[in-house]
């Protein structure tokens, strides 16, 4: 088998964790698989654009929209399901609103004028979740005083840690799995509400790499090894399961009913 090209466009905190799930199907495949860091938005990726990639690890908001767009090029293979009792055995997750701890904020009503950051304006759990809690609460478009683009959720806890922003909503596994790194920062958090849940971000696989080794990858991942398990354990999940795309479907009328109101933006 040809070198599989894979990118992660999703949070570099889980980077290690896709290593070993790559390193365990390079296993089962006999293949050898080269897994990158995306740095740039997965619409305008060329090696997407281009039908050059084989497996990614993607946002189901960027996936979902391509893939109206782009038929019969990309599919969900599977997505991770948590431990955590929160997620109750599905392959689900959750936007967490956050505010400093020491912030008067005590629910979303009082985070009118105050400043938000947002890692991606493509990100389902960073921008577009928190768009459509505008739109249900029926609160004007022009709800926060500022907007400001973080470049990844990572930055994001971090400006609200500080007081550089008052506000941001932040996928809660990358959530939990940063306060796991960096205990030191819970003394400086408060989840304010929790948004979603949404289908978790998944595999996906090219269709160019065909029927048969597709669904060879989503066997062995609904059947992890020992060593994957062990993986698996240190960033709370707790097994694989089966996604398709009109799983994503969701994301995307979420994405369509915010433009359709008039919520362009934050």
């Amino acid at each position: 088998m040809k070198k599989l090209q894979a990118i992660s466009y999703l949070a570099p905190n889980w980077f290690g964790f896709y290593e070993a799930v790559l390193a365990y199907l390079d296993r089962i495949l006999g293949a050898e698989t080269q897994l990158k860091q995306g740095e740039c938005d997965p619409l305008l990726d060329p090696l997407i654009l281009k039908d050059q990639l084989d497996l990614a690890f993607i946002c189901g908001l960027p996936l979902i929209r391509y893939s109206q767009i782009v038929l019969d090029q990309l599919q969900p293979v599977v997505a991770p399901v948590m431990q955590a009792p929160r997620y109750r055995n599905r392959p689900v997750y959750f936007s967490d609103v956050i505010v400093n701890a020491d912030s008067d904020v005590i629910k979303f009503d009082d985070l009118a004028g105050k400043t938000v950051c947002y890692n991606d304006p493509g990100s389902n759990s960073g921008y577009n979740l928190l768009r459509h809690r505008l739109l249900q609460g029926k609160y004007p478009q022009q709800f926060f005083s500022k907007a400001i683009q973080s470049g990844s959720h990572q930055n994001s806890i971090r400006w609200v840690a500080l007081g550089k922003v008052d506000c941001a909503a932040i996928d809660s596994v990358v959530l939990e799995q940063e306060l796991q790194d960096f205990p030191e920062l819970y003394q400086y958090l408060r989840v304010v509400e929790a948004l979603g849940p949404c289908p978790m971000p998944p595999l996906v696989a090219a269709l160019h790499l065909g029927k048969s080794i597709i669904q060879q990858i989503q066997l062995a991942l609904l059947e992890p090894d020992a060593e994957l398990q062990t993986a698996m354990q240190r960033v709370g999940v707790k097994q694989f399961a089966a996604v398709e795309l009109a799983d994503y479907n969701a994301i995307a009328d979420i994405y369509n009913a915010a433009l359709k109101a008039g919520y362009e933006s934050l």
